[in-house]
């Protein structure tokens, strides 16, 4: 039976498997082992540098049957306990004004994507840590009010290349992950055995938790209090693999974190110091079950975020085609 979002408490943490508290210490050496500032031209496009013509060919060649499959969520115009800035959508003209044929009809759409509802991707603006983007650049030199002029979701421009889906509900069993549980770097190593997939340079890592099927089912609950995602310690895993872009149906960071004083600490470490743009808040149910009726869990990955100059992210709509 699916619960009423707007009424659904938020669930106590699963803290199974989150392993130890990490301390500021040691996530800011953390931080250091894994940055890759000074390494890119241009630097604001980051780890995107990382996927050449090759990889963009070698992708097109993981396509078989053309199954075309979108990973956005429906946009959401309902406040709810994970949508606390609902997207916006009115009739701007219904066509009922007599003007020379044809009529038409147009709308208005808005919203303020970076948080837990909308399916958006992360530039290297979005995120800085003690004080600094990726590259080192001082964020208050380089983002003020009138957008970023460093890490603009405008430099990244549109993404082709091989995707990875880790699907650990179907990997470590259940329908979903339950918030709070966090994905370790073993969680990843024995998530590539079990799909017979291997992260590669240059890949689009999606995370599936099985969270859209559990709102569907359960209802809404607040995912900044609760939600499974990444530990930081899968992160020089990914960082030593090589990849260009990081994503899932939740927002990465396993919540509540596990740092102390740090309350996205995949975001700082994927964004500030790797330079890995983000895919938050996917639907992957549908790729789950493409995946798994094909036996493959790569395929080609069509990320385009819009044209913002100046934007520090983007909504989208990714696209896979197996």
């Amino acid at each position: 039976m699916t619960g009423n979002p707007g009424d659904a408490p938020a669930p106590p943490p699963d803290r199974t498997g989150n392993g130890p508290a990490v301390s500021r210490a040691e996530f800011d050496a953390l931080f250091d082992s894994v940055r890759t500032w000074g390494r890119w031209t241009p630097a604001d496009r980051g780890a995107w540098n990382r996927v050449t013509a090759e990889h963009v060919r070698r992708a097109t060649a993981l396509v078989r049957s053309g199954t075309v499959v979108p990973l956005a969520r429906p946009w959401d115009t309902a406040p709810g306990p994970d949508n606390p800035f609902p997207a916006l959508h009115y009739m701007s003209d219904l066509g009922d004004v007599e003007t020379p044929e044809p009529s038409a009809h147009k709308d208005f759409i808005g919203v303020d994507y970076h948080g837990k509802a909308v399916s958006h991707l992360d530039a290297l603006s979005h995120i800085a840590y003690r004080g600094h983007l990726y590259d080192g650049r001082a964020a208050r030199e380089a983002v003020d009010a009138g957008g970023a002029r460093f890490g603009a979701v405008s430099t990244l421009g549109p993404l082709v290349t091989r995707g990875v889906l880790l699907d650990l509900p179907a990997v470590l069993g259940g329908p979903w992950l339950e918030p709070g549980r966090a994905v370790h770097a073993a969680d990843i190593v024995a998530a590539e055995q079990s799909l017979d997939v291997t992260i590669g340079e240059g890949d689009a890592v999606l995370l599936r938790s099985g969270s859209p099927r559990r709102r569907r089912e359960l209802g809404a609950w607040d995912p900044s209090a609760a939600s499974a995602g990444l530990h930081v310690d899968a992160m020089p895993l990914l960082a030593e693999r090589g990849i260009a872009l990081l994503g899932g149906d939740g927002d990465g960071d396993v919540r509540p974190s596990p740092v102390d004083g740090v309350h996205s600490p995949v975001h700082a470490l994927a964004i500030a110091a790797m330079g890995v743009p983000l895919l938050d808040n996917l639907d992957l149910e549908a790729l789950s079950a493409a995946s798994a009726g094909t036996g493959r869990y790569a395929f080609l990955l069509l990320v385009a975020p819009l044209n913002i100059p100046g934007g520090t992210g983007s909504p989208v709509t990714p696209v896979a085609v197996l």
